[in-house]
């Protein structure tokens, strides 16, 4: 069974999603970001340098870091899932494109808005580069209900669990009407439900 270490509502709900529509067995272990440690106290430091979640944990003992490298490791164990194409084919670039387009602009623009101590300009700065992902996504999902066309795949849990953040940024949704449809359509889907429900977060909005 594998063990993902994480964080309420943080990136690595994007995980958590692929774990639960895998139907794969999985373990969680709560992690206190203020404090760096597990629920059992354990320095978060031991299981990632990187001091960061999200962590897999394998029954061989080795771990897996950052998001988009772990939900493409999950989705492969359990391919008939459909999360993500296979290996090698014009289609899985596409996934991984938009993984790391999330992962580079999207998920890092966010950061300085989480910072108390970022000067006010930066936070400006990054607040316009989240608007400028947010028409980009927009304008991507305007004409499909997933990110890669008519399934859901991995880049979308990535992308809902991003989205998400837009509440605690004090950015409105209501902007991106496409956007509110897309978190709104992949909210209903049970395994997002099953996620959120463990991380004990209402239903996204």
């Amino acid at each position: 069974m594998m063990k993902l270490f994480y964080s309420p509502a943080s990136c690595a709900m994007s995980p958590h999603i692929v774990l639960a529509e895998t139907g794969l067995p999985y373990s969680l272990d709560r992690v206190d970001l203020a404090a760096k440690t597990t629920a059992a106290g354990r320095p978060l430091k031991e299981i990632n340098p990187q001091d960061a979640v999200p962590v897999l944990l394998l029954d061989s003992g080795e771990t897996i870091t950052e998001g988009a490298a772990i939900v493409q490791y999950i989705a492969d164990q359990r391919p008939e899932a459909g999360l993500l194409p296979p290996a090698g084919t014009l289609e899985r670039a596409r996934v991984q494109q938009w993984l790391n387009y999330i992962a580079t602009e999207l998920h890092k623009a966010h950061v300085p808005l989480f910072k108390a101590d970022y000067p006010p300009v930066t936070k400006e700065i990054a607040l316009a580069n989240v608007k400028r992902g947010y028409d980009f996504v927009a304008s991507a999902l305007a004409d499909r209900p997933f990110l890669t066309g008519a399934g859901f795949t991995v880049a979308d849990a990535y992308l809902f669990t991003i989205l998400n953040w837009h509440k605690f940024i004090g950015v409105d949704l209501a902007a991106w009407p496409v956007l509110v449809a897309y978190q709104s359509r992949i909210a209903a889907r049970p395994a997002v439900q099953q996620a959120m429900a463990e991380e004990g977060l209402a239903a996204a909005a």
